[in-house]
């Protein structure tokens, strides 16, 4: 068994801020014991538009954010999953989640695919889209696959994700107060139960800015459906949840409630 710990802070335009509170969380997940810290979407900055959006995003090598955080998880010996914004062609950015080991090196980064189109102007016009959904990859937690929060609402890339045998699916998210209160804990829980996989949900919470503000409640479902960790919705200082994923659980779960997939009646994602 390992100590996974999930994060929530409210990111503003202030990467320096950002910074500061995200040093604050893993301080607290080492204190836990945790192996593993799982950060947000956008936990670099949320900007008030996508113009400033495209301003402050900065690639990896010259972020003082993911320079600070590669620091982090070398001084405290952990690994860190954390969203951030690279620059992109045609003034647009990727909206990328990266895993950094205990070393302070960046060993994994994927690209969200699903982008959130509900308004105009939607994500489309700031965010390049991701074009592939990465392979499941070794950690101390167990082998885990990337996802970014829209990606939440299509069952297909998680069903992928456990096919190539990951143990813990991720989801970090900045869910919107109206949607989340409507479908985020019942979302997760689906995705859990339908892959026998933790599942991870790093979120954002309260107020960015005038115009925006996120839901919270980042969580840790087990594979059996079961909420095992979980923050609340009232920001007010970064936060961390934690729980043991267990190995042995997601074995029995597996072995006791086999999912035999009909790939002769419908294709295999």
């Amino acid at each position: 068994m390992a100590i996974a710990a999930v994060g929530q802070l409210c990111s503003t335009a202030n990467v320096s801020v950002n910074l500061t509170q995200c040093q604050r969380l893993v301080q607290k997940a080492a204190a836990a014991g945790a192996k593993a810290l799982f950060l947000p979407e956008g936990s670099d900055f949320i900007a008030s538009s996508p113009e400033e959006t495209a301003r402050l995003a900065r690639s990896v090598e010259e972020s003082e954010f993911v320079v600070g955080l590669q620091r982090e998880a070398q001084q405290a010996s952990m690994h860190i999953n954390v969203g951030i914004h690279e620059p992109a062609s045609g003034g647009r950015v990727k909206n990328s989640l990266i895993w950094i080991d205990e070393k302070g090196v960046i060993t994994q980064r994927y690209h969200k695919v699903h982008l959130f189109d509900p308004a105009v102007p939607g994500e489309s016009k700031a965010v390049e889209k991701g074009m592939e959904i990465l392979p499941p990859f070794e950690t101390p937690v167990g082998r885990v696959g990337l996802s970014i929060c829209f990606d939440l609402r299509f069952p297909e890339i998680s069903l992928s994700l456990r096919r190539q045998d990951a143990h813990i699916i991720t989801y970090a998210s900045a869910f919107l107060v109206h949607t989340g209160r409507a479908h985020w804990e019942t979302l997760l829980r689906a995705r859990a139960i339908e892959t026998q996989c933790y599942v991870v949900a790093a979120a954002q919470a309260g107020p960015h800015n005038k115009e925006r503000s996120s839901y919270g409640h980042s969580m840790i479902v087990n594979p059996w459906g079961e909420v095992v960790a979980k923050l609340n919705g009232d920001y007010k200082e970064p936060q961390i949840a934690s729980a043991e994923i267990n190995s042995n659980l997601l074995a029995r779960v597996r072995k006791g409630m086999p999912l035999h997939r009909r790939v002769d009646l419908y294709p295999k994602i």
